[in-house]
């Protein structure tokens, strides 16, 4: 028997056991894997330069992985290299952008997004049948048309043409308030028009419906956007035009569907109290801005002029008949303070022409008939 405290047998893991073999680095896996990849190769020749510094110090195995990693790496970078000074890569990419375009027209879906501008393809938007027909062109150039906004259709089954129109007409005149929030801003010849799925395109997957602002007449380009929101307004522009909200949504969006105040005078009278009470939410949203000194002089005229305005359609929501309405109708609509909120633009370099151009002196029913229009014939793009 050996002495006491020996043993025949090496002690575990001895240097010869298979559990004592040092790993392999993993930035050398990483490095080849990456080289053969051609994926992101100046990475894989650092981390091979890392992996051969670690297995050295370390003791680590692997050093055949790293050294041909990074030779594989290195290859990777000067084809790169050679690819950027000869616009391979350049080609490369346009040319994945025009297949990834491609592939959305093939489907239906308008190539332009919100804020983009374009040219048809004849110059004319109401004869745009596919979306390949459309090149999407600077806004600070001559356009056709300029995208708005889009939504999505989330019915289960195509809904039909008519209802489609019909959908498409209606959500694209209630989203143009809020990519152009001026409401005195010079829409000059832009028009409403619309892009929509067919049955065909549904059948896709083309779910959106694009809106338009484009050119009422094809020989005549709109030139700049119309965009007047967050992205192009300064606060102070912002607070004054959110400030005409509430005023604009009661005399533009709320009036009645009968023109001639005696058909619907009860309509007119509810039409009156609500505009009185858009103007008190302007002159409320007025005053609680801090405007800059050369605005301010300005914006304390307008809202006295309100307040006198206001006066007058209250009178005439509480009119006994016809007459009496149209008095004060015309009374409140000479009084809404047009020139001091042309001054008050002016300071602030916004739109300073009034979109209310109707002579009062004629009478509500004409006044109505040019004030409460969408401002653009709406079509089917």
């Amino acid at each position: 028997m050996p002495p006491y405290g020996h043993s025949p047998y090496r002690q575990w893991p001895g240097p010869y056991s298979p559990y004592s073999r040092p790993p392999v680095n993993g930035f050398a896996i990483a490095s080849l894997v990456l080289g053969i990849l051609c994926f992101l190769p100046a990475v894989g020749l650092i981390l091979g330069l890392v992996a051969l510094a670690q297995i050295k110090k370390k003791g680590e195995r692997g050093k055949g992985l790293a050294i041909a990693g990074s030779i594989i790496s290195v290859v990777g970078v000067l084809l790169l290299v050679l690819a950027v000074a000869t616009g391979g890569a350049r080609d490369f990419a346009e040319g994945f952008r025009d297949a990834a375009r491609e592939s959305r027209q093939n489907a239906g879906a308008f190539p332009v997004g919100k804020g983009g501008c374009f040219d048809a393809s004849d110059g004319k938007i109401d004869s745009m049948k596919y979306a390949s027909e459309v090149d999407e062109v600077p806004c600070s150039q001559g356009h056709d048309g300029e995208v708005y906004a889009s939504f999505r259709v989330n019915h289960t089954g195509y809904p039909g043409d008519a209802d489609m129109r019909e959908l498409a007409e209606t959500r694209c005149t209630d989203l143009q308030f809020e990519y152009v929030m001026d409401s005195w801003a010079d829409f000059g010849d832009a028009e409403l028009y619309y892009f929509t799925p067919d049955r065909r395109t549904w059948g896709r997957g083309d779910r959106h419906v694009t809106c338009i602002f484009g050119a009422s007449d094809p020989k005549q380009q709109l030139e700049g956007s119309l965009r007047s929101d967050a992205t192009t307004l300064d606060a102070d522009q912002l607070a004054y035009v959110k400030a005409d909200r509430p005023f604009d949504e009661a005399y533009l969006q709320e009036a009645p569907a009968e023109e001639r105040i005696e058909d619907d005078l009860e309509g007119h009278k509810k039409w009156a109290a609500g505009v009185d009470k858009g103007l008190g939410e302007q002159a409320r949203r007025l005053r609680a801005h801090d405007w800059p000194a050369a605005t301010q002089k300005h914006v304390d005229k307008l809202v006295a002029q309100i307040g006198k305005s206001r006066k007058e359609w209250v009178k005439a929501a509480g009119a006994p008949d016809a007459d009496s309405f149209t008095e004060h109708y015309v009374a409140g609509l000479q009084g809404l303070g047009d020139k001091e909120a042309a001054a008050a633009r002016k300071s602030l370099d916004l739109s300073t022409i009034s979109p209310r151009d109707a002579t009062p002196e004629d009478g509500p029913e004409s006044g109505l008939d040019e004030e409460h229009g969408e401002g653009g014939e709406t079509e089917d793009a």
